[in-house]
């Protein structure tokens, strides 16, 4: 694949009335594309002369968002998208980290728009940054993973190398939002390929009528989603083939595969074809894929996440940093040329995470893994991190979080599992002496107020008042005693 700016800007000459993204806020032509992200480079460079440092968007599914992503990186900035489902309080954290010195509103790019001047070219190198996607922090504070122009070319060289989009005729389904990294997959598989990203609003998804009648117009040919959001479909009864005709293929990524899904796809859609695939944001989306078909399915009961890329490689190690025999569980580690150079503006975490192996840029996943039939299968998190509905969460930070409300003197949280999967979070809360444990209201309380401070999804369920934690012989929080009081 040629320069992957290029090959995107290569369908506003070639096909200028196709759509190419649609959703509730509108339909954008590649022309129109090509056109806007003119124009929003122009003005990113006359804001910032100076520098190349990250802008912000922020939005929620407009085609204004493609545009200034598009823009940014025209000017030889790199993007930082933002949900505007997101508290103001994480927005201003986001901002501040990112030292970004330019913020793009849907209002902001529509008036660059109308102004439609020319940028001054740019040439990106493989090495510069293209977008840095903000995730969940240990310390209460997020953090920005970095991916350069040549992490993301080889994502999607990959991926377009394993399956065979049809140019120009392939539809991509827009499930996540454009601030969770999943986006990236349906993004720019559909932008180099003159396909037609079709976009699915918070709204839509939340409203069932509203969702299946998106999804039976959408014309939609690959699906890429979290495993939690087709567990939602199918649940409904005429989620099938006669839903979605033209559906050639499953993407799945974000989150563990459960195989009584994979199964019931399968089932639903025999002609269709059902992906699994594994990887971190720090390794631009996924390294590792398989398609999960019936003989998988009897050979497995916890499905493999897949082998890896070809210009990447995944190693299991021990404590020691020893690479295991095959078979034993280990931390995953990721190496190639997918792999992040590290966390914006902070050093201090990207030494921990992130070395040379052999040459080569490598990321310690903090997962637990181990091959069989040479497969990669997933075994969780090493530390306090989790998924949750698609979502990477650091227990961590919404502990700190927590800690910053008012009467708040200590919090635990931890998640809880349904049929081996994480279905939400529950937080023990240590009060001030005005907090009375198991008092429902200051526990509604605290939880509007961490409302305030974090996304939605990463706001316990349940919040349980007590007044101490229960400790291990060590001295530490006893973590299993307190997920025992939901399990029996």
């Amino acid at each position: 694949m040629r320069d992957l700016l290029s090959c995107i800007d290569s369908w506003s000459q070639r096909a200028p009335e196709r759509v190419a993204h649609v959703s509730p806020s509108g339909r954008l032509s590649y022309g129109e594309l090509g056109r806007g992200s003119a124009a929003v480079a122009a003005l990113v460079q006359d804001a910032l002369p100076d520098d190349r440092s990250p802008v912000v968007v922020i939005g929620h599914k407009e085609p204004e968002m493609l545009i200034a992503f598009l823009g940014s990186a025209r000017a030889g900035h790199p993007y930082v998208p933002i949900d505007i489902s997101i508290p103001s309080h994480r927005i201003r954290e986001v901002i501040q980290t990112a030292g970004a010195r330019l913020t793009l509103t849907v209002e902001t790019i529509r008036e660059a728009l109308e102004l439609a001047r020319t940028p001054r070219p740019v040439s990106l190198a493989p090495s510069d940054p293209f977008y840095v996607m903000f995730t969940s922090g240990s310390t209460g504070e997020p953090k920005g993973v970095t991916i350069t122009l040549g992490c993301l070319t080889s994502f999607v060289e990959w991926m377009l190398a394993e399956h065979c989009f049809r140019l120009g005729g392939e539809v991509f389904l827009n499930q996540a939002p454009f601030s969770f990294d999943l986006s990236i997959m349906d993004t720019y598989l559909s932008l180099v390929t003159g396909g037609r990203l079709v976009s699915l609003t918070s709204d839509e998804i939340a409203n069932p009528r509203q969702l299946f009648e998106a999804l039976r117009l959408s014309g939609v040919t690959t699906w890429v989603s979290t495993p939690s959001f087709a567990q939602l479909c199918v649940a409904e009864p005429t989620f099938g083939r006669e839903m979605l005709p033209s559906l050639r293929r499953f993407l799945f990524c974000g989150e563990t595969l459960p195989s009584h899904l994979a199964a019931q796809l399968v089932e639903r859609f025999p002609e269709t074809a059902v992906w699994n695939t594994y990887g971190p944001t720090e390794a631009t989306v996924a390294t590792t894929s398989i398609r999960i078909d019936r003989t998988v399915l009897e050979r497995y009961p916890v499905l493999p996440v897949g082998r890896p890329k070809p210009d990447s490689s995944v190693r299991i190690v021990d404590s020691e940093d020893q690479v295991v025999l095959h078979g034993q569980r280990g931390e995953i580690i990721i190496a190639g040329p997918n792999v992040s150079p590290g966390y914006l503006n902070r050093p201090d975490l990207s030494k921990r995470r992130f070395f040379k192996l052999d040459g080569v840029q490598a990321y310690r996943t903090g997962d637990r893994g181990h091959f069989e039939d040479d497969l990669l299968f997933f075994d969780g998190r090493v530390d306090s991190q989790v998924k949750l509905h698609g979502y990477r969460v650091e227990l961590g930070d919404v502990e700190a979080n927590l800690r910053q409300v008012t009467g708040v003197c200590d919090a635990i949280v931890i998640p809880l599992e349904r049929n081996h999967q994480i279905h939400a979070l529950a937080a023990f809360v240590v009060g001030s002496h005005d907090l009375v444990p198991d008092d429902f209201e200051s526990a509604q309380r605290i939880r509007r107020a961490l409302a305030e401070r974090l996304p939605s999804y990463m706001v316990p369920r349940v919040v349980r008042l007590v007044s101490s934690l229960p400790m291990t012989a060590n001295g530490k929080v006893d973590r299993r005693k307190l997920a025992q009081e939901f399990t029996g």
